[in-house]
């Protein structure tokens, strides 16, 4: 059965560089009721104070896209993929068999305020692989604009699941 949670209800936890708010359980934050909806894993919307961010850490076996409301957000890999991305760039990284990688506030002076969602892919074992893409303001403009689905249907960014993110 499909309820709605409303964003209140949500876990949140205040490091001091990092406001964040989970949807399902996640790190220190655990709901048994709340773990996740089908392949939809995370949605984890964060707030990372300047020049703060998370160091190397590992992933496997996950579609991780990144969205940012405002300021900009750093991400370098193990893939040797190093790049910022603001409001209107939609970050794809397919964990696969195994990635590290980092992100911190590229911003000396402002936060960084973004939306991380996670999906078990179709499949375990793929090559990790990542993507950025751009997606204007005009475009979603009025409407939901397919960012992220399956078979990269509309331009959107291809990832590994039956499954479709939108923005607006």
């Amino acid at each position: 059965m499909i309820r709605i949670r409303k964003s209140a209800d949500r876990g949140r936890f205040d490091h001091g560089w990092l406001d964040t708010r989970h949807t399902f359980s996640f790190a220190d934050y655990w709901e048994p009721e709340h773990v996740n909806f089908r392949s939809l894993r995370v949605i984890n919307e964060d707030r990372v104070a300047p020049a703060a961010g998370f160091g190397t850490h590992g992933h496997n076996d996950m579609e991780i896209v990144s969205y940012v409301l405002s300021g900009s957000l750093a991400h370098k890999d193990s893939m040797g993929n190093g790049s910022t991305i603001v409001p209107g760039d939609v970050q794809y990284m397919s964990a696969g068999t195994g990635v590290r990688h980092s992100e911190f506030n590229a911003s000396q002076s402002e936060p960084v305020h973004f939306l991380q969602v996670w999906i078990v892919p179709d499949r375990r074992g793929y090559a990790p692989r990542y993507g950025q893409k751009r997606f204007e303001e005009v475009e979603k403009r009025g409407r939901l604009l397919l960012v992220a689905s399956e078979a990269g249907e509309a331009g959107s960014i291809a990832i590994r699941q039956d499954a479709r993110l939108y923005a607006t």
